[in-house]
């Protein structure tokens, strides 16, 4: 960095790029939230569904990232670490755990830190006086239980802290949900809200905001092919209409994710998604552009999980996410 920041607008300039789980155009809005760590997606299967995963039940412990609800037995003593190699020198992880305790429920816990790296630090006249570092970390506490066979409902509570320099903001969190799954199981509906809660601190005068969000979701599987379409609303507590702020079919878009799911065995499946706000902000090009598009695939390896996620962001590269996932 060959210019001299301040440390409260670098904060700015790094949430603002990583908000909503996706960078922005530079002719997009900007948004206010603060504790970017929140967005981004927690897992390489979330980020190859494009983040469609609110009604998406799976057996890895991270599941009540995208909906508490989705916390089921199913998830008993599995283990998931993933990591993000983000561009420049940004980076993510994410860690969780999931444990069944009898009749009470099924509980987890989770780590979500991401690292905007390390920054030239300069004085008032430009002179180099050396390097500071930023980061946000996050530790999440998970339960949920079966209200009957076809209903699940849960609430996640989030510690939160961004730092940068010497200066630090805090917040505290919750999640709530609820998910349904049909008799034939082929299909599920979700509601859920997230990030409801207090910021305790900010960082310097900016004045943060939690990212508010309410969700719906939507999962079908075919009854005569191996594929599961997967469906997300999000963002609904704000229907802005994306860029073009009107309310065509294309800037409803701007409030959905669409993705699938090949499942041809346990062991393996193929994944694909469009993210049409992201597409609309990264887009390069008129045509062919694949900002916003994603895919990956699921292995099943000698009992051990193994996921992979390509997320393309036009002109400025792509980003690539792993998962593992075991039972301990």
């Amino acid at each position: 960095m060959t210019k001299r920041l301040t440390k409260t607008a670098l904060f700015r300039f790094l949430a603002i790029i990583l908000m909503v789980g996706m960078p922005l155009g530079v002719h997009a809005q900007i948004e206010s939230s603060g504790f970017p760590v929140l967005q981004l997606e927690t897992s390489a299967r979330s980020a190859a569904l494009a983040g469609a995963t609110t009604a998406l039940s799976e057996s890895s412990s991270n599941a009540f990232f995208s909906n508490p609800a989705l916390l089921t037995p199913v998830a008993n003593g599995r283990l998931a670490v993933s990591y993000l190699n983000h561009v420049s020198d940004l980076n993510a992880g994410w860690l969780s755990y999931a444990k069944q305790i009898d009749s009470l429920g099924t509980f987890g816990i989770g780590l979500r830190y991401l690292s905007f790296g390390s920054f030239t630090e300069r004085d008032d006249v430009g002179e180099e006086i050396g390097t500071f570092g930023a980061s946000d970390i996050a530790l999440t506490l998970a339960g949920a239980r079966a209200l009957n066979t076809h209903v699940h409902y849960g609430a996640n509570l989030h510690v939160m802290r961004s730092s940068i320099a010497s200066e630090s903001a805090a917040a505290l969190a919750m999640d709530v949900g609820v998910t349904y799954v049909s008799t034939s199981a082929l299909s599920s509906f979700s509601a859920s809200v997230h990030n409801l809660g207090l910021v305790l601190s900010s960082i310097g005068n900016r004045s943060d905001d939690l990212p508010l969000d309410v969700r719906i979701g939507f999962t079908q599987k075919l009854a005569h092919l191996p594929l599961l379409v997967t469906l997300t609303g999000y963002r609904l507590t704000s229907l802005d209409g994306g860029e073009s702020g009107n309310a065509s079919v294309a800037s409803v878009l701007n409030h959905v994710r669409i993705a699938g799911e090949f499942q041809f065995s346990k062991a393996f499946q193929i994944r694909f998604g469009y993210n049409h706000r992201q597409h609309e902000s990264l887009k390069v090009k008129s045509r062919l552009d694949m900002a916003g598009f994603s895919t990956g695939i699921g292995l099943v390896i000698a009992k051990i999980g193994v996921d992979y996620s390509f997320n393309s962001w036009s002109s400025l590269g792509a980003l690539h996410r792993f998962s593992i996932v075991s039972t301990l």
